[in-house]
Formats: C-alpha cells, structure tokens, sequence
C-alpha cells in the first residue's frame, strides 16, 4: 500500500478476510506503527466481542492493543465527539458487528481529515457478503484483502467456516455468533461447507 499525503486530508483503510487472516494482527500493526510516530488515534471495539480481552482488542496470535468498548455506532460517535475528536487516527475492530450505519461513521471521519483503519470479515459463514463490509469496501481508499490458510487441505482460505458440534452449521443459523477457534475454522472454496435443512 503507497500513501500519497496531502495535509488535512483523510481516507479509510480496510483489512478484511476469513477468520485466522490475520486482520486484527495487520490493524493493530498498523496503528502500533502510528503510536511510535507519536500519532494520537483511538481504538473502538464492539463490546460484545470478549474473546481474548474486554477492553483490548487482541489477536488470534496474542497481539493486544488499548481500545474503548460500544455497543452501537451512536455510542461509538458519542465517545468520540466528547473525548476523541483531536485525534488524527480512528482504528475500529470486527466493524461488521456495527452494522449499516458505521459507513456514513467512517465517511463522516475520513472526511474531518482522520485516518480511519478497519478491520473485520468480508465474507459470512454461508460465504455471503458481510453487511455492511462490501460498502466500506467500496467507499474506501484502501483495502487489503488476507487469506488464512485451510484447516483442511492447507491451501489459501477465504472463507469462515461455522462448526456447531464440530459439523458444518446450517445456512439458517445466526449470522453473528462471536467465538474463535471452537467454533469457527478457515477454509478454502473446496472445503467449504454449508448445510441445508431437508425442508421434507
């Protein structure tokens, strides 16, 4: 990815993928790399996203990094707007959970002149596209898309895999479901599996 600066001017940056990509790695990279050039930015998480950390946003890999937690993108502008708004860096983590109105967020952001980096899945377990991840995509200046690797045959996995019981979920199930590793795995298009309901 080459920057091309311009004084004042704002742009936002996704990292998308399967689960196991490595996004959450390559956000916290990125602002990580902010800090050391002293660069003030804030980190919003989704607060039901527990996984490793209530208040940090963390990586598969055990990479932590400080983050405030909402619930919803109102709570999300509000904490900005009261305590955040000099800052030139907006990072937010697994932004599907924040559903349609965190696009006109980022817009708003990018356009006050912040550097709005976010991470999250651009693709459900069914391997449909994430809301509102093809908007942001689109909207975006940058997006860099990672691939994991397949848990079963090792090649370059795109897609999420739900398991519920160690089998493949059904296309019915919840969309949103926050786990890790017991209920989720990478997987190639090959490998991928969703199942249907015998509707007899």
């Amino acid at each position: 990815m080459h920057l091309l600066l311009t004084e004042g001017m704002g742009w936002i940056e996704v990292v998308t993928g399967s689960m196991f990509s490595g996004k959450s790695e390559e956000l916290i990279r990125r602002l990580r790399r902010a800090k050391y050039a002293n660069q003030e930015l804030v980190v919003f998480k989704h607060a039901s996203d527990k996984r490793y950390d209530n208040t940090k946003v963390a990586s598969h890999s055990q990479l932590f990094i400080e983050a405030v937690p909402v619930s919803s993108v109102e709570e999300m502008e509000k904490e900005f707007l009261e305590k955040y708004k000099d800052v030139k860096i907006v990072g937010i983590d697994e932004v599907q959970f924040f559903g349609e109105e965190v696009v006109q967020f980022c817009e708003k952001l990018a356009d006050m002149g912040k550097r709005v980096i976010v991470a999250g899945l651009d693709q459900d377990f069914k391997g449909d596209p994430f809301k509102p991840m093809d908007t942001l995509m689109a909207k975006a200046e940058y997006v860099d898309k990672f691939n994991a690797i397949c848990a079963v045959c090792g090649n370059p996995a795109s897609r999420t895999q739900r398991l519920v019981n160690g089998e493949p979920a059904f296309s019915d199930d919840p969309i949103v479901l926050v786990g890790a590793s017991e209920a989720y795995e990478a997987r190639c298009r090959k490998c991928h599996v969703v199942k249907y309901r015998d509707k007899k």
